[in-house]
């Protein structure tokens, strides 16, 4: 194949398959936890990380991560203990990390603000072997937590009093999940852009949600669709030079659309088939306590 025969998309597509993998895998917890902007707001942070990486001449990714985790431990103290003024110190925390990575940016001697523009929206033909190879180490922390703790995530990110009570370390890994998604972020960026990543991190789990009934298949599912939409995304990209992170994010929403609007009626098959099985009437709504399209998953 055609796409196959050059370096640059080999590496770019391989970028493609590790955040499509990894996204999802962190988004379906932030999604449990109502946290869906999250990323977004790390994203934000992230810049300066990214300013700093070319002030000081080294990997963008590296000083993003570094940035990103110290911002989204802050952003999780500032949940837990901020209360009413808490909105106010995220915002200056969000709108303070994008200043700063502009203003860092440009006062460096390698970069400008057209540089910015590749990890703001995402580059193909950026994507570097030094670059690949920090998104593998991330992706394998990443994958390492939210696959080997899934149980404890899911169950601090269903009800923090309930797992506090069974013993869990709550706060530590409430942590742990902003510290993941911050890496997160710093694997995507490269792919589909720091304003965009918190789309490919929770779009792929609410299109999971539609049809899915448990954690398992949710999780299943939306790492499924993350990797369909990613590596479809920047295949296109190459054949019809289109950005390859808005082309991700809008191939991840019609991946929805099409899941909400084959929801319903498994929603109404699924309700008569258990109708028949109990013996009682048939009906065509949905019978109480089972999940309707778009609820919270189900461990």
């Amino acid at each position: 194949m055609e796409i196959l025969e050059t370096a640059f998309m080999q590496r770019a597509l391989l970028a493609a398959l590790l955040v499509g993998i990894t996204a999802p895998a962190v988004g379906i917890y932030l999604v449990q936890r109502r946290q869906a902007l999250m990323g977004d707001g790390i994203g934000h942070v992230a810049m300066t990380g990214v300013g700093l990486g070319f002030l000081l001449s080294t990997n963008p990714i590296w000083m993003a991560t570094v940035v990103s985790v110290i911002g989204a431990v802050a952003m999780e103290l500032i949940r837990a203990y901020g209360k009413t003024r808490g909105d106010i110190a995220l915002a200056m925390l969000f709108y303070g990390g994008m200043a700063g990575g502009v203003l860092l940016i440009n006062l460096s001697d390698t970069g400008s603000t057209a540089n910015l523009g590749s990890f703001l929206f995402g580059s193909l033909s950026t994507v570097s072997d030094a670059d690949l190879t920090a998104i593998g180490v991330l992706a394998a922390f990443v994958m390492l937590v939210s696959v080997g703790l899934r149980r404890q995530l899911f169950a601090v990110s269903q009800d923090e009093e309930f797992a506090r009570v069974t013993g869990l370390p709550v706060r530590a890994l409430n942590l742990l999940i902003a510290v993941t998604a911050a890496v997160t972020v710093s694997v995507a960026m490269r792919v589909v852009g720091l304003l965009l990543v918190s789309a490919l991190m929770v779009v792929p789990v609410a299109a999971a949600q539609q049809i899915s009934r448990s954690f398992k298949a949710t999780f299943a599912l939306a790492v499924a669709i993350g990797v369909t939409v990613s590596l479809a995304g920047t295949t296109t990209s190459y054949y019809q030079d289109v950005p390859p992170g808005a082309t991700i994010v809008l191939l991840a929403i019609g991946v929805f659309i099409a899941l909400t609007a084959l929801a319903a009626p498994l929603a109404k098959r699924r309700a008569r088939a258990v109708t028949a099985t109990a013996g009682g009437p048939e009906c065509d709504s949905e019978l109480p306590g089972m999940r309707q399209p778009g609820d919270g998953v189900r461990a």
